[in-house]
This record gives C-alpha cells, sequence and structure tokens, in this order.
C-alpha cells in the first residue's frame, strides 16, 4: 500500500467513526496531496507516512484552535513548533481532537463538541482532557496524536483507552503554539499504541526552541535513547495504606497483579511514601496554580461568562480566590516536599502507581462531577509540579472487563530510561485490549 493510499484508508475509517473524537479534520484531498508529496520528496524521513492527529488547544497553520470552546476559536498563522517538527519529518495530519474544554478536566465529557465514546467500554469516560487523542489513536484512526498533560490529561486517557500516554521531562518539548493550562506545567505529551512509536515521536520533537522560554536541552536527547538496557531495577510503589481505588476491588486486584509482573522480570519492588507526592497532587487544585488557569482566560471569561461550560468556569474561577502571597506560601511548601522526595529517588530508579485508581460511568460524572474528576487525579497531580517524566501503559483488563493501566515515573531528564524500563515491562502487564485496533510499533501505514 503506497502513502496515499494509507492516507485515504485512515481518512476513511475517520469518516465512519465516532464524530465526537474530533473537532476538525483536514479534507481527504488535501491530506492525499500531502502524502503524495511525502512519498516524491520525504520517503526517508523518520517518521514519513505516519498519520497523526493534535489536540484542539494545539496550534495548526489555517485550522481553527477552539481549545473546546466554539465562542473563543482563533486560526492561527504558524503551527505549534511541535507539529512543524512533526511535519518535517514526514508525518501526515489528518484533523484536530475533542478535549475537556481548556484543558480544564479528566473525564473527557467537558466538551460541547460531544463526548468521544470509550472504544473498550462504552458506558464509561474515555479519560480526559486529551480524550479525543486517546480514542482516535484506540480506534487505529492515526498513527498517534499529541495530547497535552498538565495533571494527568495525556495519561488517564491512556489507562482507559488501552494506548500509550507518555508524558516527557517538562521543558524537553516546546509548548510554543500550545494554548496555555498552566504555562509553568504544560507538557506536550504523545498518545501512541505503542511504548516504541512514543519514542519515535518524542525523539523529533524534541529539542529546545528559543521561543519557548520553558524548553530545556538535556544530555541525552532522545534520538539517542536504546531499548537495550537489561539491569535490573529497584522500581518504589505507595504503601498499601496510601493506596486508594475509591471502592474500585478490581483495580485493586489488577494493580496487585501489575507489582507480581514488576517482580517477575526480575526488579525489585521498595515501598515509599506517597504522603508528599499527595501533597504535591493537592497543591494544583486546592492552590493558588488554579490562578495560573486565569492568566491567559481573564478577557475572554470577563466578555464571554457564557460562552464556557459552567463546571469549567467554576474551576477556572476558583483563582481569583487566592493571592500573590498565597503563591508563595505554596511554592515554598512545595520546594520542601520536592526535597521530600528527592530522598526517595536515592532509594529507587522509578516509581509505579496506578495511572487511575477507578474509572467512572458516564453517569457517575454526570451527577457528580468535580468528585469524580479529583478522584481520578490522585495518581497524577503531583507529576508535573515536581518536574518528573511519566509514562502511562495499558495493563490485562480487570476480571470485570474493564480497562486498567500503570504508570512509570522517573526523575526530570530520565526520559530514555524510563521509556526502556516501560517497553521491557508492557509484556509481563497481560496481553493487549482486542479492542484497541492500533498499528503497530513497526508499521509506518504503506508499503
Amino acid at each position: 500500500m503506497s502513502i496515499r493510499e494509507a492516507v485515504g484508508a485512515a481518512c476513511a475509517r475517520i469518516e465512519a467513526g465516532d464524530p465526537a473524537i474530533w473537532i476538525s479534520r483536514v479534507a481527504r484531498d488535501v491530506a492525499e496531496a500531502r502524502a503524495e508529496e511525502v512519498a516524491r520528496t520525504g520517503a526517508d524521513a523518520p517518521l514519513a507516512g505516519l498519520t497523526f492527529a493534535v489536540k484542539d488547544n494545539i496550534d495548526v497553520a489555517g485550522m481553527p484552535t477552539t481549545a473546546g470552546c466554539p465562542d473563543f476559536a482563533y486560526t492561527p498563522a504558524e503551527s505549534a513548533t511541535a507539529v512543524a517538527r512533526l511535519e518535517a519529518a514526514g508525518a501526515v495530519l489528518l484533523g484536530k481532537t475533542n478535549l475537556d474544554q481548556f484543558a480544564t478536566g479528566l473525564v473527557g465529557t467537558r466538551s460541547p463538541f460531544g463526548v468521544p465514546c470509550n472504544p473498550i467500554a462504552p458506558r464509561f469516560v474515555p479519560g480526559g482532557s486529551s480524550s479525543g487523542s486517546a480514542v482516535a489513536v484506540a480506534r487505529g484512526m492515526v498513527s498517534f496524536a499529541l495530547s497535552t498533560d498538565t495533571a494527568g490529561s495525556g495519561r488517564v486517557p491512556a489507562a482507559f483507552t488501552g494506548t500509550v500516554g507518555c508524558k516527557p521531562t517538562r521543558g524537553l518539548v516546546s509548548t510554543f503554539g500550545v494554548f496555555p493550562a498552566c504555562r509553568t506545567l504544560d507538557c506536550v505529551s504523545v498518545s501512541a499504541p505503542s511504548v516504541g512509536r512514543a519514542r519515535e515521536v518524542l525523539g523529533v520533537m524534541s529539542g529546545p526552541d528559543p521561543r519557548d522560554p520553558y524548553s530545556r536541552a538535556f544530555p541525552i536527547t532522545p534520538r539517542s535513547w536504546s531499548s537495550a538496557s537489561r539491569r535490573a531495577l529497584r522500581i518504589g510503589l505507595p504503601r498499601a495504606v496510601d493506596l486508594r481505588f475509591f471502592g474500585n476491588d478490581g483495580y485493586r486486584r489488577a494493580f496487585q497483579t501489575a507489582v507480581q509482573g514488576v517482580g517477575a522480570i526480575g526488579w525489585t519492588t521498595i515501598e515509599v511514601d506517597y504522603a508528599p507526592l499527595r501533597e504535591a497532587g493537592q497543591l494544583l487544585y486546592s492552590g493558588p496554580w488554579v490562578a495560573e488557569r486565569l492568566v491567559a482566560l481573564t478577557p475572554f471569561i470577563d466578555e464571554h461568562p457564557e460562552s464556557m461550560l459552567p463546571v469549567t468556569r467554576e474551576i477556572i474561577a476558583r483563582g481569583r480566590d487566592y493571592s500573590a502571597a498565597d503563591f508563595f506560601r505554596a511554592a515554598y511548601r512545595l520546594e520542601e516536599l520536592r526535597a521530600l522526595c528527592a530522598a526517595v529517588w536515592e532509594e529507587v530508579d522509578l516509581l509505579i502507581v496506578p495511572t487511575a485508581g477507578t474509572i467512572y460511568t458516564l453517569d457517575e460524572v454526570a451527577s457528580d462531577p468535580l468528585t469524580t474528576n479529583s478522584n481520578l487525579g490522585y495518581y497524577t497531580n503531583f507529576v508535573n509540579l515536581l518536574d518528573l517524566c511519566v509514562v502511562a501503559v495499558p495493563c490485562a483488563r480487570t476480571a470485570d472487563g474493564l480497562p486498567f493501566g500503570v504508570t512509570l515515573i522517573g526523575r526530570a531528564g530520565a526520559d530514555g530510561e524510563l521509556l526502556s524500563a516501560a517497553e521491557r515491562l508492557m509484556p509481563a502487564l497481560g496481553p493487549a485490549h482486542p479492542e484497541v485496533y492500533a498499528l503497530s510499533a513497526s508499521s509506518t501505514g504503506a508499503d
């Protein structure tokens, strides 16, 4: 199959699929013309012929950016750095995906464009905020997708759709052209069918960008990452008293099985004190960082208060309750917690946690949108505040047939070791979900 034929087939899958996955799409003839260009001039490029989607808070030149709010839409003249680097590497963009409005949520239901259907458990939420990106990958509509992650937005959807969600070290991938949620914490993340695919994509996107003052260079770039490391690792996990599954015994048992898989490949597990991680996570939405969401949105909220979903408006408006003094007090406490967490990294190489402690039905989230959303962040909210890198990977389904996943967590800059570890661990976590029709890690979609 040629690159053009593969792109045309992907467009056909999109056209026949769930419209709530997408906010805007690239016309088939435009995508096929781009595929022909890649075949003619860039067939040897690292991502030649791979198709991708972009969460709709990331700019694509000439396509509206809505951030999940129609009245907010604007059309940028320039693509985000991450998008531009992917296209330069031969990837073919097929569209922009749905999200929790303004990337505020972990449930995937806070969008006026509908709720993407969870491909594994249709009565349950797809996870958010990067709902459309994860579902598009899970449905095999694209080879990979870009998400964003501030508090778990690229990880929770991965757990609920049987895909991989890779949130790199902050600054490894430029956020130029990304409409901010919390600019100091935001990361461009990758939704992929495999760890290997995530590594390929991250390798292309990474690197300093003078237009993003938060971008950083690391001594070892993803282009030199190897999956060959076989050394035994020390894996930290929360003490039993710190684990929370919110009444979901299936998830509790699934995590126990995952931990057994860690031991089965010869790694050592060590219980660690989760309390400083948990407290750091609580600072994100119960502290002054929620005020950072107001920085980019205050003019819009003031002028168009009814254009936002009520739950989104309520969460972001809480930022007005905090003062500069509140921020500094929280910042001091965060540094104290960071120091406490540093001791953990003297004992372990990586951490493992459930990506989410439970999964909720659509009806459960509708009846209590705030508590359910908060519970989904129990294992995710601290990561960006503490400047860690993570990869969420799927496990075998629970005994009652629900999707479940775990997250491996590493120190800033340890992305290469983290991805290698995740790739080695995945076979011990159980078979992939048969409902996930994603492309294989080695396939380019064309022969």
